[in-house]
């Protein structure tokens, strides 16, 4: 039973990682600004773990970029590292605090894949672009501050969703 759950989230994360990037993209630079898919990774490793999570955070860019063609290039490159990581990162940090998931560390363990997931797709992009076209202030600049936004959307709207989801049984722990 848990492991029929478990696929059944993993395709309905999937499916919003896809989905919600559509509609940001209605948005002039919205894709860049609010990261919407992000979001999945992200809520998959809090809900179902760290395996989950970055197998939702390795497919959800994969699928976009067959189904949307968005992201391209480095982007993709980029994303298909960045993404697992927050899944793996955010699933492994709350399985590390057991049965102590309070929003305190529901916001550590996002905070700690965010910085983690975005340090490794910026060492992505610097080995896929080269440091002639890649320095520390445009991985600084793209990755937190356009993206701030983006940041704050996530830290206010995944730590709800994860005590929803908590109080519904759907999550792991």
């Amino acid at each position: 039973m848990r492991n029929t759950r478990t696929i059944a989230m993993m395709g309905l994360l999937i499916a919003v990682g896809c989905i919600l990037p559509v509609f940001a993209r209605m948005i002039p630079n919205g894709g860049v600004i609010l990261s919407p898919m992000h979001i999945s990774p992200l809520l998959a490793g809090l809900v179902l773990g760290p395996l989950p999570g970055m197998i939702v955070g390795l497919v959800c860019p994969l699928l976009n970029a067959v189904m949307f063609g968005m992201p391209q290039g480095a982007s993709l490159m980029a994303m298909c590292i960045e993404l697992p990581v927050y899944g793996l990162i955010t699933g492994a940090l709350m399985d590390l605090f057991h049965d102590r998931h309070d929003v305190c560390h529901v916001y550590l363990a996002l905070i700690a894949a965010m910085i983690c997931g975005r340090i490794a797709g910026g060492i992505t992009q610097a080995l896929v672009l080269g440091t002639a076209s890649f320095s520390l202030e445009v991985w600084a600049s793209s990755y937190f501050a356009v993206s701030a936004p983006g940041i704050a959307v996530h830290l206010l709207l995944l730590p709800p969703v994860y005590f929803a989801l908590k109080k519904a049984r759907l999550v792991k722990n």
